[in-house]
């Protein structure tokens, strides 16, 4: 019997909830190309949204692929389908990440088609949050949810969140006085009041969060000096819960499993209630970049910092369109 392949409509809902993943500064750095002949779909990096000075390597570019892939995975999953993904698969061509094949099931993943609910909810939050603990099972879960692909979350004690915290700032301090980086940043940032018109990419004025009252969080001003009309300033937890995703090694495989295993991470922790900031400026940095990495664990890279907690949940930031990133052959 002929194995059903997937239409047009299917492929592109998934295509919709994988492109609700983060990605540096809001880059969208991806396209999907979709063989109707034999139902493949395949996510290319878009080298024309890299960003070259604050991410020179792709690091950051594939660790956002790899979170639109997850999210993909959950989608189908979600609609009785099972995604058999390979990374990578052909050597010639390096934008090519991935390629997945769809195959009906009427046992599907229970544990990623659970998560789909959590995909539109799931935004950046740079609010401050609660002082409040969180619980040591769902710590649990959001280091099994990285374990499950192939990555690795701890979550490090006070003496290196502070370390963490101070070379946030060092990185800061580093970026202002480039202004290569400080000018890619400013063209992927709006400060146009909400209404105006923008594009669909980049992060918005009423994402930034409020400016912060003290150093205690290492939430990142995307204003960088410039105004921002009806901005305020707040305080932010004193004590903020930091987690550390890694991998053991750092090549763009490892990149865009870190990729899938962060997109995990956070589906897992919206569904717990928690909401998150992800933290990259020391490990734009070379030279900081090792600094950040846990003495105590086993993690060889560190691929992102995660900063979780109780809060408010950030504003919904601009999508591309599916038609601009999903082409039909």
């Amino acid at each position: 019997m002929t194995t059903p392949l997937l239409d047009a409509s299917a492929v592109t809902a998934f295509v919709k909830d994988a492109t609700a993943a983060p990605s540096l500064l809001n880059a969208q750095p991806w396209t999907f190309r979709f063989r109707r002949d034999d139902g493949t779909l395949e996510l290319y990096a878009d080298p024309g949204r890299a960003l070259p000075k604050t991410d020179p390597h792709g690091r950051g570019l594939h660790l956002g692929c790899g979170a639109a892939l997850f999210n993909l995975r959950v989608a189908a999953t979600a609609a009785g389908w099972r995604p058999d993904t390979r990374l990578l698969p052909d050597a010639s061509d390096p934008t090519l990440l991935a390629e997945t094949e769809f195959t009906p099931t009427s046992h599907p993943d229970e544990a990623l088609a659970l998560l789909h609910a959590a995909i539109e909810r799931r935004h950046t939050s740079r609010y401050p949050f609660r002082e409040d603990d969180i619980p040591a099972d769902l710590m649990d879960a959001l280091c099994a949810a990285a374990d499950r692909e192939g990555a690795r979350l701890v979550f490090p004690d006070t003496w290196h969140v502070q370390s963490i915290l101070h070379l946030v700032h060092d990185a800061e301090e580093d970026e202002a006085r480039d202004p290569e980086v400080r000018g890619e940043t400013e063209r992927w940032t709006r400060t146009e009041p909400a209404g105006e018109p923008r594009p669909s990419d980049g992060i918005p004025a009423e994402a930034f969060g409020p400016r912060q009252s003290g150093a205690s969080s290492p939430v990142r001003d995307f204003a960088a000096g410039r105004p921002v009309p009806g901005r305020d300033w707040a305080r932010f937890e004193k004590r903020p819960h930091i987690a550390l995703l890694g991998t053991e090694s750092d090549q763009p495989l490892d990149w865009l499993r870190a990729g899938q295993a962060l997109e995990r991470v956070l589906l897992r922790a919206t569904s717990g209630g928690l909401v998150a900031s992800l933290v990259s400026q020391p490990l734009e940095r070379p030279e900081l970049r090792w600094a950040v990495r846990d003495p105590e664990s086993e993690m060889g890279h560190v691929q992102m910092v995660i900063r979780l907690g109780y809060g408010p949940e950030g504003p919904a930031t601009p999508r591309r369109p599916v038609a601009d990133v999903l082409d039909i052959v």
